[in-house]
């Protein structure tokens, strides 16, 4: 149930446009902090969040109107951008300083930053750095000028955090990255009593002040247009205190894609709609934690599997019914049309909605070169996954995504720089190591290949390079050997990974018997069928065409012709 470019991903919504093609600046690489939550949280830290959400609206105001999209890209090629064509409609939001003596407080701070970059990524024609890449220069001493450079961005919003007893203190400015120049800047200070009221007055009073930096000031309407945006940044929240603290620790767990922290991130986001069963966020989330079970948890029977995946569903459904669009909610749902359902034609419909609310989510631009794998597009789908990596440079997911499909299109010399980077921001990645013993075998340089997918953390990972690298060299028993370990240790997880071994050797009855089991356990690995270089002797066969069309593969390139 492994995907071939499985990285330890599961990050919000999907992505596909009419375009298919952003423009986007190269950026560079930063590994993000790994942080330790403080679990005794002060009851009324998530109250703040709300608030200061909304702030990021002013973006929308100022930064309007930028070309959404463009004609789809054809070649392969990253975009670039000179070091001194930063574009203008473009920001960071980095994370807010924890100034407390509360480290609990960490959490609030955090989501201030990263709530107001997620609606920021909702505006339309605004590019926007992703959070990976943006609080990766958490504790760091980089200069303003720095960050944009790296980030490819104009502007930064930063700001710190204090909370002491009942009181808050807030501290917002912007500021240019061009020149360092500071912008704006304003302090709040409130009683947290009052933190609703609060949190409206301080988001207006940000985003007229940044709405008139950035755009040249307002007209007498601007006011009902930044209280109008107010209320549209708020969509599936919460006024539940409490409920708004278990989605940001859900979120928190969520971001650090491991088997324990999905765990957690389950039971967090669980708690969040227990408390508040109108909170569609939360109900999103909750349908991604799931998602993210079926996916890449190793500890999973049949039982499990078909549990987590109707609980996925009936989140997914819950958060749509209560905030039909909401991006979150429409981006798990086009991710269990894609990876699960094999409903190609409803995820693209799904995406165009999604990405429609949410132009520059990276989560959204990995799933859509999911989507163009499927749909036999291998070069559109290298892309956007390059897309992805230029809007989050820090993410191992993009990347590892980036590097399996170079891989796959026998780009091997870029994929041999990428997978590194995939190592480096995440050791315990899925594939990280494997993926790049894959472009070794794909090249025939066989012991290469085991060497370095010996490495990956994840076993069977490792064992579908060393299976057919192993019979290339003529070592038969070691080839039986892992193909065996293979089948018998991930039957129920990575029965895709068995096919792609046995259609390697050349068996094709066993190739096929494994690919329809696959199918009948939805393994999400079947989305690289199309283009998979290790099925490539099985491409002659006539159950192959049969097989395709069974998936629907057969005419999926002819579902989106870009008409």
């Amino acid at each position: 149930m492994k995907v071939l470019v499985a990285v330890i991903v599961i990050g919000f919504p999907l992505a596909l446009t009419l375009s298919w093609a952003f423009e986007i600046t190269p950026e560079g690489i930063k590994r993000e902090e790994d942080l330790s939550p403080d679990e005794s949280i002060a009851h009324h830290t998530g109250r703040k969040i709300v608030g200061i959400t909304i702030a990021v609206t002013v973006l929308a105001t100022g930064l309007f109107v930028f070309q959404l999209l463009r004609p789809r890209l054809t070649s392969t090629g990253a975009p670039s951008t000179t070091v001194n064509a930063l574009p203008e409609k473009s920001v960071a939001v980095l994370a807010f300083a924890n100034l407390s003596d509360d480290k609990g407080s960490e959490y609030f701070s955090d989501g201030v930053s990263e709530e107001l970059l997620t609606v920021l990524q909702k505006i339309p024609g605004l590019r926007v750095a992703a959070r990976t890449s943006a609080f990766s220069f958490k504790g760091k001493n980089a200069t303003a000028q720095e960050i944009g450079q790296k980030l490819g961005v104009a502007h930064l919003v930063e700001g710190s955090v204090r909370k002491v007893g009942e009181t808050v203190r807030i501290a917002a400015r912007l500021t240019k990255t061009t020149s360092g120049d500071e912008i704006w800047s304003e302090n709040f200070t409130r009683d947290l009593k009052d933190v609703f009221a609060v949190q409206t007055e301080i988001a207006e009073t940000i985003v007229g002040q940044l709405r008139g930096q950035l755009t040249g000031g307002g007209d007498a309407k601007a006011k009902a247009v930044i209280q109008e945006q107010v209320q549209v940044a708020e969509k599936g929240g919460t006024q539940n205190v409490e409920a708004h603290q278990s989605y940001l620790q859900g979120r928190f767990y969520g971001d650090r894609n491991s088997e324990k922290s999905a765990a957690e991130a389950l039971v967090a986001y669980q708690r969040a709609v227990d408390l508040d069963p109108k909170f569609a966020l939360a109900w999103a989330g909750l349908a991604e934690a799931h998602v993210w079970e079926c996916m890449y948890s190793s500890e999973l029977d049949r039982t499990d599997f078909d549990k987590h995946l109707s609980n996925a569903r009936e989140a997914a459904a819950r958060a749509l019914a209560l905030e039909p669009n909401l991006p979150e909610a429409l981006g798990v749902r086009a991710k269990i049309q894609l990876s699960f359902d094999f409903d190609w034609k409803g995820a693209e419909e799904t995406l165009r909605t999604a990405i429609a609310l949410a132009p520059t989510n990276v989560g959204l631009l990995t799933s859509a070169g999911n989507l163009a794998l499927a749909q036999g597009d291998p070069e559109r789908a290298t892309v956007l996954f390059r897309q992805a990596v230029t809007l989050d440079p820090v993410n191992p997911a993009a990347r590892g995504y980036l590097a399996m499909n170079l891989s796959n299109t026998q780009h091997f010399a870029e994929a041999r720089a990428e997978f590194p980077r995939v190592v480096e921001l995440n050791p315990a990645a899925p594939q990280a190591h494997g993926g790049l013993g894959l472009a070794y075998l794909f090249e025939g340089k066989f012991e290469e290949a085991v060497t370095e997918a010996q490495q990956d953390a994840a076993r069977w990972a490792a064992l579908v390079v060393v299976a057919p690298a192993r019979w290339s060299q003529k070592r038969i028993p070691e080839s039986d050997a892992a193909l065996a370990e293979l089948t018998e240790g991930f039957a129920d997880t990575a029965a895709y990974q068995v096919a792609e071994v046995h259609a390697y050797r050349g068996d094709k009855d066993e190739a096929f018997e494994w690919l329809e089991r696959a199918r009948q356990q939805r393994d999400p690995g079947l989305l690289s069928t199309k283009n998979d270089p290790l099925l490539v002797n099985l491409h002659a066969d006539p159950r192959w065409q049969a097989f395709l069309h069974e998936m629907g593969m057969d005419d999926a390139g002819e579902k989106n012709d870009g008409k």
